[in-house]
């Protein structure tokens, strides 16, 4: 009976709940998880390395960002649905001795009122896997309201520009190194901007995974509208280049994510 209920609890998860389950160590091997330096390097230099503030990061996986910005002094927070990966960033804080909040939270419902003075959400941190749009506005939302005045959001997600002119499964394969998590069937939709595909990973503990999984994808006039109906007087999109963010970085339909730089 136990074992039944287990199932089902399984099989009521989100793809993406399932996807993370287990997969720290290979969350870190991922090929997109290996521009941290260069994206701390960004981040700093935004922030005016102002040491004082007090930075959450949304969708924080491992931690990647919220330790390498903890070891330069910063006041981090990371939080995350996934308690596997969240298990796996405290054990490398602990590692990299320093001192990292880190809480199991669901974006779309956040405890903070303006609490933080910078927000970061990198590489799709929770926005935009979420199976509708009001759900994914549920997480700016939230977001929005942990900051306080004067603060500042900088976060990556898919450019809705890239499968227009481009393939998102012939990008993938491109970027997939060996033993990555890869993508099968992408079919993009005009209708909703979502990509489905199936997505193939081995875990952890060696279980092979097949999920169907599906994405949404943003334009920049979209982005801009959602923030500024939250608050936000500035916003700024660029290019997001792996582990070389910069603002001489134009936007282009040939880049996958944009970055996204938003200001009170």
């Amino acid at each position: 009976m136990q074992c039944c209920i287990q199932t089902k609890e399984n099989n009521m998860k989100q793809w993406y709940e399932k996807l993370f389950e287990n997969y720290g160590e290979k969350y870190d091997n991922e090929s997109f998880a290996q521009g941290t330096m260069g994206e701390c390097d960004f981040i700093e230099k935004e922030i005016n390395h102002n040491k004082a503030l007090k930075i959450i990061d949304v969708g924080c996986g491992t931690g990647r960002h919220s330790i390498e910005l903890s070891k330069r002094g910063y006041l981090m927070t990371g939080i995350d649905l996934s308690e596997s990966l969240l298990e796996k960033a405290r054990d490398k804080a602990k590692q990299n001795g320093v001192q990292v909040v880190f809480l199991q939270h669901d974006a779309r419902d956040l405890p903070f009122d303006k609490h933080f003075d910078v927000a970061i959400m990198m590489c799709e941190g929770s926005f935009p896997l979420m199976e509708t749009d009001e759900m994914n506005y549920e997480i700016l939302k939230n977001v929005s309201r942990s900051l306080k005045e004067n603060a500042k959001f900088i976060f990556t997600t898919l450019n809705g520009l890239f499968p227009i002119f481009n393939s998102i499964g012939e990008f993938c394969a491109s970027t997939t190194d060996e033993g990555n998590a890869t993508y099968h069937k992408n079919t993009f939709d005009l209708m909703t901007f979502r990509d489905y595909n199936i997505t193939k990973v081995v875990d952890d503990n060696g279980i092979e995974k097949e999920l169907e999984c599906n994405e949404r994808y943003y334009i920049p006039s979209e982005i801009t509208w959602l923030l500024k109906t939250l608050g936000f007087k500035k916003v700024e999109i660029f290019g997001a280049t792996l582990g070389a963010f910069s603002r001489a970085d134009k936007l282009t339909t040939n880049d996958f994510e944009m970055l996204v730089i938003a200001e009170r």
